[in-house]
């Protein structure tokens, strides 16, 4: 048993350092994935950015929030800003700590009262749903529009671009990268794909 035990820790060994010059990928997808959304939601508030703070400060129709000009300022260049260091992997563990603040946020004021599915899914995804109801309305109300336009549009030309849905609006996006940005700032921006990594090799604060 011991000699089996040793033969498997050996191989295990080995497949270790075979990944090892390929573990900065995982986080270099990460980056990837999140950089250009975050960019392009930075870029969109920047260019509306009056618009935007109305929706932040109005209580009856937006989100009520305090200070609105200010926090729309800072949303969107912590968008903007963050988004492009996640992409060139240059201060990622920093960037990151305000895009999870802003995805908190995001969370708590213009989602969280719409529970956690994203989409009014018929077999949830995830037993933590506090909102069914809300998921019950949403596929009615798909059904209803979907039965509308059967009678009076076009709707295989309508569906050629994917099904119509309603939109549930829950949290499940911004927790979705709020755990994906957890991941970034205890990992960093990974070996070699980052220019972290390069600086602080440069420095001698790493070596392979």
């Amino acid at each position: 048993m011991a000699g089996t035990d040793n033969g498997f820790n050996r191989i295990y060994r080995c497949f270790l350092r075979i990944l090892r010059p390929f573990d900065g990928l995982g986080l270099l997808a990460l980056r990837l994935f999140l950089g250009p959304i975050f960019i392009l939601a930075g870029w969109n508030k920047l260019g509306s950015i009056a618009d935007v703070a109305a929706w932040f400060g109005n209580p009856d129709w937006g989100l009520g929030l305090p200070a609105p000009h200010l926090l729309a300022w800072l949303a969107a260049l912590t968008e903007f800003l963050g988004g492009m260091a996640l992409v060139l992997g240059l201060g990622v563990r920093l960037a990151a700590i305000p895009l999870l603040v802003t995805m908190a946020v995001a969370a708590v004021s213009a989602h969280w009262q719409y529970g956690w599915h994203a989409l009014p899914e018929q077999t949830l995804t995830m037993p933590w749903e506090w909102r069914r109801d809300l998921i019950e309305e949403a596929i009615e109300r798909r059904d209803k529009a979907v039965e509308l336009l059967k009678a009076n549009g076009n709707y295989p030309w309508l569906t050629e671009a994917g099904g119509f849905t309603v939109l549930k609006n829950g949290i499940e996006f911004a927790a979705t990268y709020f755990v994906m940005l957890l991941a970034l700032l205890f990992g960093g921006g990974g070996r070699y794909v980052s220019l972290d990594y390069w600086i602080a090799r440069r420095q001698n604060i790493v070596r392979d």
